[in-house]
């Protein structure tokens, strides 16, 4: 395995900075900085080019990936890197020919119906239930932990549509619109304050037959062709580098509690905050390694939970080392005494979610010792 970058590689990194640096702050909003990405093609740049992608390699898409995470910008979107993956894989022509050059031009959101009220680490035991009728399947149950379905135009749904089989097989794959009668969208609101999240509520909602991705009843393995695409992110890792390093500055500059020298002097602080840079370094040749693989035409499947894992479980111990190194005022989300205008406490707050989106660590531990080490099932 060489993890070194070419040069062209690298001089692609220095043009995604410079893009950034030029682009960012004029765009106004992420909305607006997201039409500029994919007008210059960057948000399907690893997809062929018969599907409007650019055919870039996976080490670029790589490059790209770590920059836009580092400097906290979203540089995909569900549909450029789950949806259209997937229906790439999966889909109907017709399916393709109507979703994938929308997603390229970024016309369309999607949210992700998956997670029901009973239904999260087994997520198998879904009971969201698609009863053909004519040309159509109508579908009745609820999602919850929906991110932006206030705002998406269509759906990835799971659904039974065999109540009699196997609970793994029965399930189907559909795009649904967001728009049809009888979906119902209410926010969650987080202890950030923020509502990123949703229950959806379907009564008796009619979608077409021909919205069913791959095989009616087969919909539970293109499901993990998405969590797949899903889980083998770097932005997982890098997502939090940027903050790691406003700590480790901020630690530099700010007096210990006994004005004997820095906080960066304390030997408990600069001791954690290297164990922190360390994990830093393993987790992005954790995500590296997945990269190479499909650099490579290999699928990774637990190589991308063992990234997924140590990602999300570094973000929660990046959190709480900041909360140590910013003291009391780390607390304070917002106002001239926050310290990194509030970074460490927001950072706190969201950081306990990320081990259960995506799957839990549980779960992918389960795919790690079972696909990775070969050991049976409990």
């Amino acid at each position: 395995m060489d993890l070194r970058f070419s040069l062209a590689e690298e001089s692609f990194r220095a043009e995604v900075r410079e893009f950034i640096r030029a682009e960012l702050p004029r765009s106004g909003d992420g909305e607006t900085f997201t039409k500029k990405l994919a007008k210059k093609g960057w948000l399907t740049m690893s997809w062929p080019r018969e599907f409007g992608g650019m055919a870039a390699s996976h080490m670029q898409q790589l490059v790209y990936n770590e920059e836009m995470a580092y400097h906290r910008v979203a540089g995909q979107t569900m549909g450029a890197d789950r949806v259209g993956p997937t229906l790439i894989l999966f889909g109907t022509d017709e399916q393709k020919a109507e979703f994938l050059p929308r997603i390229v031009s970024d016309e369309i959101t999607w949210c992700q119906g998956f997670s029901e009220p009973g239904s999260g680490s087994d997520l198998a035991s879904l009971q969201t239930r698609a009863i053909r009728d004519g040309d159509s399947y109508v579908i009745n149950g609820q999602k919850i932990w929906t991110s932006n379905a206030q705002r998406a135009d269509y759906m990835i749904l799971l659904a039974r549509t065999d109540p009699d089989a196997p609970k793994h097989r029965g399930i189907s794959y559909f795009l649904l619109d967001m728009k049809l009668p009888g979906v119902t969208i209410r926010p969650l609101v987080q202890m950030t304050g923020q509502a990123g999240f949703n229950e959806v509520y379907f009564d008796d909602v009619r979608v077409p037959a021909n919205r069913v991705v791959g095989e009616v009843n087969r919909g539970w393995y293109v499901s993990t062709a998405t969590l797949d695409f899903e889980r083998s992110g770097i932005g997982r890792v890098i997502g939090g580098l940027h903050t790691f390093h406003d700590v480790v500055e901020y630690a530099k500059k700010t007096p210990s509690r006994d004005s004997t020298g820095s906080l960066f002097d304390v030997n408990s602080i600069r001791h954690q905050l290297a164990d922190i840079g360390l994990s830093f370094a393993v987790g992005r040749l954790l995500s590296y390694r997945v990269a190479w693989m499909q650099s490579k035409s290999m699928v990774p499947n637990y190589e991308a939970s063992i990234a997924k894992v140590f990602g999300t479980e570094l973000h929660q111990r990046l959190a709480r080392v900041a909360m140590t190194t910013l003291g009391m005022p780390g607390q304070l989300t917002d106002g001239a005494h926050a310290p990194l205008d509030g970074a460490g406490a927001a950072l706190y707050l969201s950081s306990v979610s990320v081990t259960v989106a995506a799957g839990t660590s549980e779960v992918n531990r389960n795919i790690i010792a079972q696909r990775g080490l070969g050991m049976p099932r409990g």
